[in-house]
């Protein structure tokens, strides 16, 4: 990873037809399956690939999620998405994420991960000390918007 990264990343998407509701809209439901692309290609970008570290027998299932919905998205609006570390303590990961259109915030949310190693319970501080070194680099880099994500 490289030690000098601008904080979070952002995904471009597009709001795909299947992902409306009979209004028009998307889905909520819609943002949750967002998050994860998100996530995913943080990990990615980190050089942390989720196929890897399952490879590894290591899992990291979400223990909660929550969103915050403040404006909609609709059919074939382009979407930005931004995912950072929010809070890590060496046991629990959370993420945050921000979801816009043309600079307008649309859903924001937080999402809340354990860590498994071969189907036990481990503290990557611990028991994963590569995960541990790159989640504590990124929950550093990540601050920035951390800190702006509790302001809000």
């Amino acid at each position: 990873m490289n030690e000098a990264r601008q904080p979070g990343i952002t995904c471009q998407l597009r709001v795909r037809y299947h992902e409306t509701d009979a209004m028009g809209i998307v889905h909520h439901a819609n943002y949750l399956h967002w998050f994860e692309v998100g996530r995913t290609e943080y990990l990615r970008a980190v050089g942390m690939t989720y196929r890897s570290l399952e490879e590894q027998g290591i899992a990291s299932p979400v223990i909660g999620i929550r969103s915050r919905y403040h404006h909609p998205a609709r059919y074939d609006d382009p979407i930005e998405l931004e995912t950072w570390v929010q809070a890590y303590n060496g046991v629990r990961l959370t993420m945050g994420y921000a979801v816009r259109c043309a600079g307008r915030l649309l859903c924001s949310g937080r999402s809340e991960h354990a860590f498994t190693d071969q189907g036990r319970a481990v503290a990557p501080k611990r028991s994963l000390p590569s995960v541990h070194a790159i989640l504590s680099a990124c929950a550093l880099a990540d601050l920035p918007l951390a800190d702006k994500a509790d302001r809000a």
